[in-house]
């Protein structure tokens, strides 16, 4: 899990695949673009090509960075998987930046994941205790070393040995896997990180974490993968395999409050839907005499949309987000924490200044940086300040690929409401119910394990 913990919360990584169309790298760097908020860190591609193998190409920074047009120029092939990633297990190295790639004597094979395997450290000592030799540090690499043991006949269909692999694994992820002439698609059986298929206007298949990729490359949304499902995709098609009848939706909650772009559509929910109903219903649980809502930009704002139409109070653009602030200013040192923040969010005083202010945001995990939004509101001049937060209260770890491993970083896990209150300076704060997170998109159940202690599953 991750080292630190800045205000954001950082989710594993997006996976990006295209299948059937000539120059698929190119059209999996526009995929992977749309996915730039599932991680910054580092991202890669692998194509393949039937006759002459795989290429890949993979380095540390965003995808812009790592990609341009020589280097998408050696990705050949009419098909390709890629993938960008925010560390959370395993560290940053380079030996993890993903797509990996497998040489095997039953055929090469390329990898990517979302998420994160709960029992891969047993099943890593399983594994080398049997001689597996492993060339990195991230849980991802346990899958295909599963593959490639545990499989008891070496001649069966490769689906086979990912069907029997994915059987031992405990956890959240999206994989896709990719051989010379296909890609397998698989989602973890309890459904906790998404995975969408879309069809290609000229033909040809992807394959995306979230649905927003799809629009970009000229696709059209065909389905989900559902959880514990594993989709093939060659030249005949797609076909479906289930390798497991356990099958649940416990999709991350925080997939809809947080990680994913409001255009995205997840299991039939429209985030941006999502997140607005989540405000409507904010303000009938927390209702408050105010002249002003205001959003923290991005994530917060449809929520802020959302508690303004309801309560009736106007939605003001009270802060404004400098969109050209890097991840260099992601750090781990308190100090560079709160320079951060200033320098990613300024407040408009022409429009706080003598204004009782509704503070919408999408959740509190430390409070520095809610702390820090508070005060400069009311530098600028607002008189009163009410957080209201369009999620349940942030108090447990998260062990499925979301960057929370230190329960003390959590400040509702040490202190109740109206502790948080006072930390954070506000005139009053208040935190949507669990029930209201649920029925934001009609939803009959969801992973709310970060938020009241209750996992889906086994942890090791």
């Amino acid at each position: 899990m991750g080292k630190f913990m800045t205000k954001e919360l950082h989710e594993e990584c997006g996976v990006f695949g295209v299948f059937g169309v000539p120059n698929a790298a190119t059209l999996t760097y526009y995929g992977l673009h749309a996915l730039q908020h599932r991680g910054q860190e580092g991202c890669g591609i692998v194509s393949s090509d039937p006759v002459g193998g795989f290429d890949r190409v993979r380095g540390q920074g965003l995808v812009t960075e790592v990609f341009n047009e020589a280097k998408l120029a050696t990705l050949k092939g009419s098909q390709a998987i890629g993938h960008v990633r925010y560390t959370t297990c395993g560290g940053s190295g380079e030996e993890n930046l993903q797509p990996f790639l497998f040489h095997h004597a039953t055929g090469d094979f390329a990898m990517a994941h979302n998420g994160n395997i709960v029992n891969a450290s047993l099943l890593r000592k399983h594994l080398e205790s049997k001689g597996s030799l492993f060339h990195s540090t991230s849980d991802s690499e346990v899958l295909a070393h599963l593959i490639k043991k545990e499989v008891r006949d070496p001649k069966a269909p490769r689906i086979y040995a990912i069907i029997e692999a994915l059987n031992m694994l405990e956890g959240s992820f999206a994989f896709l896997v990719m051989t010379q002439n296909r890609i397998y698609a698989c989602r973890d059986k309890y459904g906790l990180r998404p995975l969408s298929i879309g069809k290609l206007d000229g033909g040809g298949w992807v394959v995306s974490s979230e649905t927003c990729a799809f629009e970009v490359v000229g696709a059209q949304f065909v389905r989900d993968v559902a959880p514990g499902e594993i989709v093939t995709i060659d030249d005949e098609g797609l076909r479906s395999s289930d390798y497991s009848q356990f099958k649940r939706h416990f999709m991350c909650g925080m997939e809809y409050v947080y990680f994913a772009r409001p255009d995205s559509d997840i299991e039939g929910t429209n985030v941006h839907t999502f997140r607005k109903e989540s405000g409507r219903l904010l303000y009938r649980e927390a209702p408050v005499e105010a002249d002003i809502v205001v959003g923290v930009p991005d994530s917060s704002l449809s929520a802020a949309m959302g508690y303004a139409e309801a309560s009736g109070i106007p939605y003001e653009m009270g802060l404004i987000k400098n969109k050209y602030i890097g991840r260099t200013f992601i750090q781990p040192s308190q100090e560079l924490r709160e320079k951060g923040v200033r320098m990613k969010l300024s407040s408009v005083s022409s429009i706080v200044s003598g204004k009782r202010v509704v503070l919408i945001d999408d959740s509190i995990v430390r409070g520095t940086t809610s702390k820090r939004i508070v005060g400069m509101l009311r530098e600028a001049g607002a008189v009163e300040v009410h957080v209201r937060i369009a999620s349940p209260p942030f108090k447990y770890p998260c062990f499925y690929g979301v960057d929370t491993s230190n329960v003390e970083e959590l400040i509702s896990a040490k202190m109740d409401v109206e502790d948080v209150c006072k930390q954070i300076g506000a005139d009053s704060l208040a935190f949507l119910s669990p029930e209201s997170l649920l029925k934001s998109g009609n939803r009959q159940e969801l992973c709310m394990a970060c938020f009241n202690g209750v996992y889906p599953t086994e942890l090791y």
